[in-house]
């Protein structure tokens, strides 16, 4: 079963969470989710535990537990979306309205004044 475990502390390692969450069953995977650009953890994560019943164990006395001062949310992680992130888009473009330069009320007539 996947968990999502979010409102992370920064400071906190995976050993430590694995820690956690391996006093409740095997624990399969467990991952915090960094930001690329910063190295920095995003504050949150995801663990997969074998059995479903010690999963959802922890998950009920996880769930708003207090770690270095944040209380963490601990909860079965939803599936992910098909086609949720946006493909990456590099190279420039023109902005404005309508891929022009600017919006020119007056070339669209006297209906908009």
């Amino acid at each position: 079963m996947n968990i999502f475990i979010g409102n992370l502390p920064y400071k906190i390692e995976e050993s430590e969470l694995m820690e956690l969450f391996a006093d409740y069953g095997e624990v399969t995977s467990l991952k915090i989710i960094i930001d690329r650009e910063t190295g920095r953890s995003k504050g949150f994560g995801f663990a997969e535990m074998s059995d479903k019943e010690s999963a959802l164990k922890a998950i009920e006395d996880l769930n708003a537990a207090e770690i270095y001062g944040r209380n963490i949310v601990v909860k079965e992680a939803e599936p992910k979306a098909e086609g949720a992130r946006k493909p990456f888009r590099s190279g420039g473009g023109s902005g404005g309205y309508k891929g022009g330069g600017g919006y020119n009320k007056s070339s669209y007539g006297d209906k908009d004044r």
